[in-house]
C-alpha cells in the first residue's frame, strides 16, 4: 500500500507585539542591556498587517504566488510590493495578532489566558468571520475581564503580557507557583505553538477537502516541549491541538528533531499509512515565539523592517493511495546516520546521493530539490547568505565530482532544479516542508515527476550531542494503482451466500 499527499495547509500569524515581548533576542537584550539603542529603535521597524500582506514571500507561503515567480523579483524583496495582498491563499491564510489572541484563549483549557473585555469585544466579530473558525471555537472565547485585572496579573503574579498596538490587552498566567516548566513564559510559548497548529489543522481539512472525522492520527513536530517538573517533555501537542480543531476520531503523538523534525514526522506518518495502521494521518506544527525578531539587530542596523514578525505553521494530510495524488516513496529515504559526520560533502552524500544511488537514480532524475527554505531577505543581512542556494551549490558540486552533471551545468542547477527560499525563520518550519504544496501541484499538473524533501537539524542545541541530523524522502507522480478499498458488510454477506450455494451444489453433485 502506497501513501499519498492528500492536501497541505500553511498559515502565518502576524505578531509584531510578540516580537518585542517574547522573541529571545529582545528578551535577552532587556536583561543584559535594557537601555540599548536597538530596543529604542525596534518599534519604528515593525510592520503593519497591510505591509506583511503585500510582502512577496508571505504571499508565496500561503500559495497566492509561486517560488518561481518570487525568483524573478528584485532583491531585497522587502523593497518590493506584491501585486496580491490577500490574507487568504490557495494553501492557507495570514492571521492578524488581535484575532490570534482570541484563538489563543480558545485553545486554553486551564483558564490561563485572560483578555481585556473591551479588546475581546472589538476583535470577536472579525475572529468569528474567519473562514476556518467555526462556532464551537468562537464559543470558547470568554467575554473578558477588566483592564485592571490584567495589569495586576502582569505586575504582581508573574503573568506574561499580551500587547496589541503597544497596549496591554491580556496575559498568560503561570500554571504552577514554583514549577519552571509551567511558568507563564513556558505556557505562553506552548499555547502559541498549539494555537497556530490548530489553525493549520483547520486549514488543511478545508484545503484537502476531507471531513474532520477522516483524520485518525496526528503527529506534531514543532520545536517546543510540554510537561511538568516530573516529565518535562512528555507531550502531547498533537492530541491537544486535535481536540480544539474538532478531530474527534484522532489520536496522536509528538515527534521532535529540531529543524529536521518535520521530515522525520512525514516519513513516520507515511509508514503508518503504508502499513495500514491508519488510513489518514495529519502531520502538523505550530510556530515558535522565541524566534521572533531573532535577527532583528542586523535588520535594524541595516535600516530594514523586522522581517521575523510572523509565526509559521503547517499541516500535511497523508492517506492511502487514491490513484491520483503524489506518492511518498519510502524506498528512497536519506539518513544522516551517527557515523556520517558533519562535513558538507558527507551530509549531501548521505541525504541526497546515497538514497538515489541505492535505487538506481541520479540527481537528474529529481526535478526539484527542497532543502532549507529559509527566506534570504532575512538571512543575508545577518551574514548567513542564501541558505537554499548554498544547498543547491553543494548538491551540484558533488554531482560534478561524481560525473552526474557537467561543470557547465552547475550555474543553472539551482534555477532548474531548486526552489527559491521563502519561509520564515521559525526553525522547523523552513526545513523542506513549505514546498510540499507547490510540489504536489506541479506533479498533479504534469510539470514534474519527482521531488526530494531534505530536512536538516543541529542537535548540539540541546547540549546532549554534537552530532548533526538530517533525513530526506522523495515525492513522486502517482503510479495510478489505486489501493483496493475494503468490502462493505453487504458485499461480505453476498460473498458468504455465494460460497454457501456453491458448497451446496458441490455436495449435491457428489451425492448424485
Amino acid at each position: 500500500m502506497k501513501c499519498v499527499i492528500k492536501g497541505t495547509g500553511y498559515v502565518l500569524v502576524h505578531t509584531p507585539d510578540m516580537v518585542i515581548e517574547n522573541g529571545t533576542t529582545q528578551t535577552t537584550e532587556r536583561v543584559v542591556n535594557p537601555d540599548s539603542e536597538y530596543l529604542k529603535e525596534l518599534p519604528s521597524h515593525l510592520r503593519t498587517f497591510d505591509q506583511v500582506l503585500s510582502y512577496w514571500p508571505n504571499q508565496v507561503y500561503i500559495g497566492n504566488k509561486t517560488p518561481d515567480e518570487l525568483r524573478d523579483v528584485a532583491e531585497p524583496w522587502c523593497n518590493e510590493t506584491c501585486d496580491v495582498a490577500d490574507r487568504y491563499g490557495k494553501f492557507g491564510q495570514m492571521m492578524p495578532e488581535d484575532e490570534f489572541y482570541l484563538l489563543l484563549q480558545a485553545c486554553d483549557v486551564f483558564d490561563l489566558v485572560e483578555l481585556d473585555a473591551e479588546f475581546v469585544a472589538g476583535a470577536k466579530e472579525a475572529f468569528a468571520a474567519n473562514k476556518v473558525i467555526d462556532e464551537t471555537i468562537v464559543a470558547r472565547v470568554k467575554d473578558g475581564v477588566e483592564a485592571s485585572v490584567v495589569a495586576d496579573l502582569v505586575e504582581n503574579e508573574h503573568a506574561e503580557p499580551l500587547s496589541f498596538d503597544g497596549k496591554l490587552v491580556g496575559c498568560v498566567k503561570r500554571a504552577h507557583d514554583i514549577d519552571v516548566n509551567l511558568n507563564a513564559h513556558t505556557m505562553l510559548e506552548n499555547l502559541v505553538a498549539k494555537a497556530s497548529s490548530v489553525l493549520a489543522l483547520l486549514t488543511v481539512v478545508e484545503t484537502a477537502g476531507i471531513e474532520k472525522a477522516d483524520i485518525e492520527y496526528v503527529i506534531d513536530c514543532c520545536e517546543e516541549a510540554c510537561g511538568d517538573m516530573n516529565q518535562r517533555g512528555g507531550g502531547n501537542f498533537a492530541k491537544a491541538a486535535a481536540e480544539i480543531a474538532g478531530l474527534a476520531s484522532a489520536s496522536g503523538s509528538d515527534s521532535r528533531g529540531f529543524c529536521a523534525g518535520p521530515s522525520h514526522a512525514l516519513i513516520e506518518a507515511a509508514a503508518l499509512v503504508q502499513s495500514g495502521a491508519y488510513k489518514c494521518v495529519a502531520v502538523t506544527a505550530g510556530g515558535c515565539t522565541a524566534k521572533l525578531g531573532m535577527n532583528g539587530k542586523d535588520h535594524v542596523k541595516k535600516g530594514l523592517p523586522i522581517l521575523e514578525d510572523m509565526l509559521g505553521g503547517f499541516a500535511v494530510v497523508l492517506t492511502a493511495n487514491d490513484g491520483v495524488n503524489p506518492e511518498i516513496n519510502l524506498d528512497i529515504i536519506g539518513r544522516h546516520s551517527v557515523g556520517t559526520g558533519s562535513a558538507p560533502q558527507a551530509v549531501i552524500q548521505s541525504l541526497v546521493y546515497d538514497p538515489l544511488e541505492k535505487n538506481g537514480l541520479a540527481i537528474t532524475d529529481i526535478d526539484r530539490f527542497s532543502p532549507e527554505m529559509q527566506n534570504p531577505d532575512i538571512t543575508k543581512p545577518a551574514g548567513a547568505g542564501d541558505v537554499p542556494a548554498a544547498n543547491y551549490k553543494m548538491i551540484a558540486a558533488l554531482g560534478v565530482k561524481k560525473g552526474a552533471i557537467e561543470k557547465a551545468d552547475m550555474a543553472n542547477f539551482a534555477k532548474e532544479r531548486g526552489i527559491t527560499g521563502f519561509a520564515p525563520t521559525q526553525g522547523h518550519i523552513p526545513s523542506g516542508v513549505p514546498s510540499i504544496g507547490f510540489i504536489r501541484d506541479m506533479i498533479l499538473d504534469g510539470d514534474i515527476q519527482r521531488a526530494m524533501i531534505i530536512g536538516k537539524g543541529s542537535l548540539f542545541l540541546g547540549r546532549l550531542t554534537n552530532l548533526f541530523d538530517g533525513t530526506s524522502f522523495v515525492i513522486q507522480k502517482n503510479s495510478g494503482e489505486q489501493e483496493a478499498t475494503a468490502v462493505n458488510e453487504d458485499e461480505i454477506r453476498g460473498m458468504v451466500a455465494r460460497a454457501m450455494r456453491e458448497f451446496a451444489q458441490s455436495m449435491l453433485a457428489d451425492a448424485e
